[in-house]
């Protein structure tokens, strides 16, 4: 059953101010009035407004890559799927093929964009596009990061494996999975 659209009244910005601002991200101070008349003062984090992607990518019916990569904000590798930020120009679906060039070292002749889905969107605006991709070949573009990404095929018949990994834990790369096991469940020609 479909939720019915809400039809409450968003709230009234009264001011909004950058409280601190990184490389990449700005935090906004925003005093917000609900229209039962309350007042909250929130504080949120503006991305680059670009937007990102994270590619699933397959190289047949049976397997799905992976890549490992140091990762800062936990300060330890993670296992996920290949992912980066849409260049200012590109459409979700080229910035999908650059990032898989670039950290899985194939290009895809077909990519399918599932959906799009958001990062804790009570206090962060980003937005990634989950996309599927196939018929793989080898094609290394140069991309910016500081080492060697590992490269990981795993095999679909072993999802529940992957979700016990101590290291699969962003909880993206868990949706990007499930995303694309019902998409690929659905479609069961698309490798043909």
């Amino acid at each position: 059953m479909a939720d019915k659209p809400h039809s409450r009244q968003k709230p009234r910005i009264l001011a909004q101010e950058i409280v601190a601002q990184s490389r990449l991200f700005k935090i906004e101070q925003v005093q917000l009035q609900f229209s039962n008349g309350e007042e909250r003062l929130f504080e949120r984090m503006r991305g680059t407004g670009r937007g990102a992607v994270m590619v699933v990518a397959c190289p047949d019916p049976q397997h799905f890559y992976l890549i490992r990569e140091y990762c800062a904000g936990t300060d330890d590798y993670q296992l996920g799927f290949p992912k980066g930020l849409i260049d200012p120009g590109e459409t979700a679906l080229q910035a999908a093929d650059r990032e898989l060039k670039e950290e899985a070292g194939f290009g895809a002749t077909w990519l399918q964009e599932l959906r799009s889905v958001a990062l804790a969107p009570g206090y962060f605006n980003a937005t990634m596009q989950i996309v599927l991709a196939g018929g793989l070949y080898a094609e290394r573009l140069e991309g910016d990061e500081p080492e060697p990404l590992e490269l990981v095929q795993w095999r679909w018949d072993q999802l529940d494996e992957l979700l016990a990994q101590a290291d699969f834990t962003e909880a993206r790369s868990v949706a990007a999975l499930f995303l694309a096991r019902k998409y690929l469940d659905s479609h069961p020609d698309v490798f043909k």
